[in-house]
C-alpha cells in the first residue's frame, strides 16, 4: 500500500489531534461531555451515512482509490465513515470553547432574522437547484432544519451557534481544500451548481452546516435533559 493512500486517514487524525489534546483542559474540560457528544455523532452519523451510500451508488460522487486505504465498509471506504464522527467531534468541541469565552448575545429578534435569512437563501438554493440530487438534498434539509429550529426547538444557543459555524470554516476550508484539490472526493457536476470556492463545492458549506447544527442540536438538548434531572 503506497503512502498516499492514508491521506484520507491522516486528514482525520489532524482533525481530532487538536481537541483531543485540549479536553483536559481545566477550564474547558471536553472529556467530561464525550458520553452526550458520542450520542449526538452516533445518532446524526446515521442520517448522513444512509445519505452517502445512496450518493455514492447513484455516482453523486466517487473516491479517488489513489487516496484511500481500500478498506470498506457499506460499500463506502472506511475513512468516509470515519468523516461523520471526527469532524462532528472537532467541532462541537469549537463549540463549547466559543460557548465558554463568548459573553456578548445577539437578541432573539437578530436571531429569528438571521434564522429566516438563512430560510431564504435555501429556498433559493432550492429553486437554482432544482434537478441537482446535492444542491437540492442539502438545500432543502438545511431549509427544513431551520424550519423547525426557528418554530418548534427555538433553541437559546444560536448565537453561540453561528460564532462556532463561523469558527469552524476555518479548518473546513483546509481540510475540505485537500480533499477537494487532490481530489480525494471525485463530484459529479452535473449533480450539483459547480460553483466552486477555490476548490470546495459551494454545497459542501450547506452540507457542513447541516452536519454541525444537527449535531449541536442533540447535544444541547442532552446536556439540558441532564441538567434539569440532576438535583
Amino acid at each position: 500500500m503506497e503512502f498516499k493512500q492514508y491521506t484520507y486517514l491522516i486528514l482525520h487524525i489532524i482533525t481530532v489531534l487538536g481537541p483531543l489534546s485540549r479536553s483536559f483542559e481545566p477550564k474547558i474540560q471536553y472529556y467530561k461531555k464525550w458520553k452526550n457528544v458520542s450520542i449526538s455523532i452516533l445518532i446524526t452519523a446515521i442520517f448522513f451515512i444512509l445519505k452517502d451510500i445512496y450518493f455514492t451508488k447513484w455516482g453523486i460522487w466517487t473516491f479517488n482509490e489513489k487516496y484511500v486505504t481500500g478498506y470498506k465498509l457499506f460499500n463506502l471506504p472506511i475513512e468516509e465513515i470515519l468523516f461523520f464522527f471526527t469532524v462532528p467531534f472537532a467541532c462541537v468541541f469549537i463549540y463549547e470553547v466559543v460557548a465558554l469565552f463568548l459573553k456578548q448575545k445577539l437578541t432573539p429578534k437578530i436571531e429569528s432574522y438571521i434564522q429566516h435569512i438563512g430560510m431564504v437563501i435555501m429556498l433559493i438554493f432550492c429553486i437554482i437547484g432544482w434537478g441537482k440530487t446535492y444542491t437540492f438534498f442539502y438545500a432543502f434539509s438545511a431549509f427544513l432544519f431551520l424550519l423547525i429550529q426557528t418554530y418548534w426547538v427555538r433553541p437559546k444557543y444560536l448565537t453561540t451557534f453561528y460564532v462556532s459555524f463561523l469558527f469552524h470554516l476555518i479548518p473546513f476550508f483546509i481540510i475540505n481544500g485537500i480533499l477537494t484539490a487532490l481530489p480525494v472526493v471525485i463530484y459529479n457536476n452535473e449533480e450539483n451548481l459547480n460553483v466552486r470556492l477555490f476548490t470546495i463545492p459551494i454545497e459542501d458549506t450547506i452540507y457542513s452546516f447541516l452536519l454541525l447544527g444537527i449535531n449541536i442540536t442533540i447535544y444541547q438538548f442532552l446536556s439540558n435533559y441532564k441538567k434539569s434531572i440532576t438535583p
